[in-house]
C-alpha cells in the first residue's frame, strides 16, 4: 500500500511540475504534502526521495525538500546534453520508425494542439517533452531514452525559469517536420531537424534569473 501511495504522489507532483503548476522553488512541506495525499510523513519522505533521485526535487539539510531550481550553468548543460544525444537519437528512430510509431506521434502532436486551444499551456509543454522521449523509444535506445527522459523532465524547469516566449514552447512545425522524417524514413533529415530543433529551443533562453513565484502546494494542486 504505501508504496502504491508513493508512486501516487510522484506521478501526481511530477506531473504537476512538468505542467508548471508547481514551480521551481517551491517548498515541498512534509506535513503539507502528506495532507494533500492522506498519507503519513514516511510515504512523503519515500516519494520525495524518489523525485530527487529523478533530479526534479532538492532536499537541503534542515531546511527541508524545494522542487528543484537549476542554475544557468545548469541550464546550458542540460540543452547541450540533449544537442549531442537528440540528434542521433533522431536518426535511429527515423531508421525504425514503422506506420504505428508514425500514428502516435501524430496523436501527439494533435494533442499538443487541441492543449494549445484550451489555453493549457503546460499541458502542451508536456506533451511537447513526451513527443522526444518517445522519440527515443521508437529509437529502441533503452539506457539513451532512460538519459532523455531524465533530461527532458530537468527541460522543465529550465524553461519555467528561463523561458523567453511562454506562448511559443515547442515549436509545433519543428515537430510536424520531424514527423515527415519518420514517415519518409529518412535517417539523414531526421539527424538535421533534430539539431536545428534543440538549437532553436536553446535560443529561447533567457539565462537571467527569473521571477519567483510562490503559491501554497495545495493552490498549485488545485485542492
Amino acid at each position: 500500500m504505501s508504496e502504491t501511495s508513493a508512486e501516487k504522489i510522484v506521478s501526481q507532483l511530477t506531473e504537476a511540475v512538468h505542467e508548471h503548476r508547481v514551480l521551481p522553488g517551491m517548498k515541498l512541506s512534509e506535513d503539507e504534502v502528506g495532507e494533500v495525499f492522506g498519507v503519513s510523513r514516511t510515504i512523503v519522505r519515500q516519494a520525495l526521495r524518489t523525485m530527487a533521485h529523478g533530479g526534479l526535487v532538492s532536499i537541503e539539510r534542515n531546511r527541508g525538500a524545494f522542487v528543484a531550481k537549476p542554475s544557468i550553468k545548469e541550464a546550458r548543460e542540460v540543452f547541450e546534453a540533449r544537442a549531442l544525444l537528440e540528434p542521433q537519437t533522431a536518426r535511429a528512430a527515423a531508421e525504425r520508425a514503422t506506420a504505428a510509431d508514425v500514428a502516435l506521434l501524430e496523436e501527439h502532436i494533435a494533442q499538443e494542439h487541441a492543449a494549445i486551444e484550451k489555453g493549457e499551456a503546460g499541458r502542451a509543454l508536456n506533451l511537447s517533452g513526451l513527443f522526444h522521449v518517445e522519440i527515443a523509444r521508437i529509437a529502441d535506445q533503452a539506457t539513451i531514452e532512460a538519459f532523455i527522459r531524465q533530461l527532458v523532465s530537468r527541460s522543465s524547469l529550465v524553461i519555467a525559469l528561463y523561458w523567453q516566449r511562454r506562448t511559443a514552447l515547442c515549436e509545433s512545425n519543428a515537430h510536424h517536420a520531424l514527423l515527415d522524417a519518420f514517415r519518409d524514413n529518412d535517417p539523414d533529415r531526421a539527424e538535421e531537424l533534430m539539431k536545428g530543433h534543440l538549437v532553436d529551443l536553446l535560443s529561447q533562453l533567457n539565462l537571467r534569473e527569473g521571477p519567483s513565484e510562490t503559491r501554497s502546494l495545495r493552490e498549485a494542486l488545485g485542492g
